[in-house]
């Protein structure tokens, strides 16, 4: 048999091998290395046998699929302990991800965060007994008797929703049997590092419905020195956690009683939020948008109509009846806009429409999934549509495109990239079933990002349920990328809604709507731009801009006619009036992420001026205070983002 490699080379064998036993022929490191294979492009274990002509791929961990056999092998190791552990705990499901894995248990007890000492314990006494996975099948009956009699429900459930010709298979390790694909490690000692990060709740199956089982995520790798590594990344993400830093800086809390989910911003928070509101709101309106205001619920029919409650019901709230007529919480508000547009006639010369708002909207989000202000279950999206004719698309997506370049390049976001969101075809459930419309908006827009000259990829299954799209994903300082901007064809909903524009010839025709958001929500782009600064905002954003710090009491009546300045410029600025040392003030000013301290004494007031202190520059000595004032509005009003001093060089 002929087998091809990765590097386009071949290697012939007169009988049947084991990819492990390929590996080998090629290079004694890659065998040592190997994680897994690729067949023709399908992922196997090392243990597979090759009796054909194929195409072979000997995958390590630096390959996803290597990695993803290493992980998923730690997560046999970790389950493995936990039944040792907690012997009636009972097993659901357990994948590698990115960066790790986890497994979802259902446990007769509850447990916290403190048992994963003991279970990592335990995980190490199997890696050293370096115990070799097995691999077999068993028929349907049998492999549903096999669970029953281990106690496992949700393994059982898994089998019985099988198709009727799929293979069972089992990985034995030890005395531990777990219903899985695979492909796995070859034993249980080649997992050399591993941690376990963090515990959530899940429901099985994702379904509200179900049972809430208990999520243990980890990651291993195959060094120490690598798991250091990302160990250390995770700690730069706990530190620039924008949930920490929004309760350091006094920017929004969460609390049960409120319900989860539900974050309320304070005074601080909502002041960088009505920053946001109002610099996005400015953009819009110099383009042409016309911002309205609409209600947060609206009638079942209302989502019957857009198709919202066919395909998106399962994340929304359920629907409350008043006087007869079912209400639901709006999950987004491009139905409230189609009925806008259709308050009256229009002709073609009043298209392009641009309706704008920032819009509260209410999703049912697993209580798992909730992430302070970035993932909530209320929230304020940066929302508009545009009615525009068919000959109007290439350029209002054009527009589009340049506002969300124009925002990052306010906000120094560099790192990021654009993806044509398309439909998978073989989803009929998650996406409006019109394949004739489907092919026009799909050509439709990939047509126009290449003749305006967009670098993009293609990701099937990612578009909205009614139509394509681009998204522009953001790379974070820390964790997976995710989706800051978007903008959605759509040629669906303003069919279900029946609206019409009068063309130059008399005609009735249906227009196109382009969806886009270009902070996408208020929230999640706040605590995005928290992480990214780690709370050390740009002074036109920051909450306090100004700190003013009297030496003593005796100069408070100077430093409130400085303060009474500032104000009076538009300048948000405030006074500490503790009797505290004044280095005191200053680390105080320091930790709250101020931009600018004055620091006003005796030789301030006799002067008439001012000792500047920053965030920038440490001590920047003693200015004119109406020069001051003139170099922070300019600061304002050019959205200029200043570098940071190391706050171990500046000694002063």
């Amino acid at each position: 048999m002929k087998i091809t490699l990765k590097d386009g080379s071949s290697k012939d064998y007169a009988g049947a091998m084991s990819v492990l036993d390929i590996a080998k022929d090629i290079s004694e490191g890659l065998a040592r290395n190997a994680c897994a294979g690729e067949i023709d492009g399908e992922r196997v274990d090392l243990r597979t046998m090759v009796d054909k002509d194929c195409t072979l791929n000997i995958l390590t961990f630096a390959d996803q699929g290597g990695a993803d056999a290493f992980r998923h092998t730690t997560s046999h190791i970790m389950a493995q302990a936990i039944k040792r552990l907690y012997p009636t705990a009972k097993l659901s499901i357990g994948p590698s991800i990115e960066d790790g894995f986890y497994y979802d248990i259902e446990f007769d007890e509850s447990i916290n965060e403190e048992a994963f000492e003991a279970i990592e314990a335990e995980m190490k006494k199997i890696v050293k007994e370096d115990l070799p996975l097995e691999y077999f099948t068993k028929p349907r009956a049998e492999a549903i008797a096999y669970m029953e009699e281990q106690k496992e429900p949700y393994k059982v459930e898994l089998i019985r929703d099988l198709p009727e010709d799929a293979v069972i298979s089992f990985y034995k390790q030890g005395e531990f049997t777990d219903l899985c694909a695979g492909p796995h490690l070859m034993s249980t000692g080649k997992v050399k590092a591993f941690k376990l990060t963090k515990l959530a709740g899940a429901y099985w199956r994702g379904n509200v419905e179900n049972k809430m089982l208990t999520r243990i995520y980890g990651t291993s790798f195959p060094k120490a020195s690598e798991l250091e590594e990302y160990l250390a990344k995770l700690e730069e993400a706990k530190n620039r956690d924008h949930r920490k830093i929004g309760k350091e800086l006094s920017l929004f809390m969460t609390d049960d009683l409120i319900g989860k989910g539900l974050p309320m911003f304070l005074p601080k928070g909502y002041t960088m939020w009505m920053e946001l509101e109002n610099y996005i709101k400015e953009k819009e309106r110099n383009l042409g948008y016309q911002h309205v205001m609409t209600p947060c619920v609206g009638t079942v029919a209302l989502y019957q109509t857009s198709g919202h409650w066919d395909h998106y019901k399962e994340n929304m709230f359920p629907a409350m009846e008043v006087e007869g007529e079912n209400f639901v919480l709006r999950p987004m508000n491009c139905p409230h806009h189609m009925m806008i547009y259709a308050n009256k006639r229009h002709s073609y010369r009043d298209l392009p429409i641009r309706i704008g708002e920032i819009a509260h909207d209410f999703r049912f989000e697993p209580s798992g999934s909730l992430k302070g202000i970035e993932r909530g279950r209320h929230f304020c999206q940066n929302d508009a549509h545009l009615f525009v004719t068919p000959e109007q698309i290439k350029d209002e997506v054009s527009r589009v495109v340049d506002l969300i370049f124009d925002v990052y390049k306010d906000f120094g976001i560099t790192d990021y990239r654009c993806v044509l969101s398309l439909r998978d075809p073989a989803d009929t459930k998650k996406y409006h079933p019109d394949d004739e419309m489907w092919n026009t908006a799909e050509n439709a827009l990939r047509q126009v990002l290449n003749e305006i000259g967009i670098e993009f990829t293609e990701e099937i299954g990612e578009a909205a349920f009614y139509g394509p799209k681009l998204d522009v994903n953001v790379k974070p300082a820390v964790g997976t990328e995710y989706t800051l901007s978007t903008c959605q064809l759509d040629f669906c909903l303003p069919a279900k809604f029946n609206l019409k524009y009068i063309d130059s010839d008399g005609s009735e025709q249906t227009p196109v709507v382009l969806h886009r958001a270009i902070l996408g929500s208020l929230d999640r782009f706040m605590a995005y731009i928290i992480e990214e600064t780690k709370g050390k905002f740009p002074v036109w954003l920051s909450p306090v801009q100004v700190k003013v710090l009297p030496i003593s009491d005796k100069y408070q009546e100077y430093s409130k006619s400085v303060l009474q300045k500032l104000k009076a410029a538009g300048i948000r600025a405030e006074m500490d009036l503790r009797t505290e040392k004044i280095g005191y003030k200053i680390r105080e000013a320091r930790l709250e992420k101020v931009p600018y301290m004055l620091v006003l004494g005796q030789k301030e007031e006799e002067n008439g001026n001012i000792a500047v202190r920053s965030r920038f520059l440490g001590d920047e000595g003693s200015r004119d205070l109406d020069g001051f004032i003139k170099q922070v509005l300019d600061e304002i009003a050019g959205k200029v983002i200043r570098e940071e001093v190391n706050e171990e060089t500046d000694r002063k």
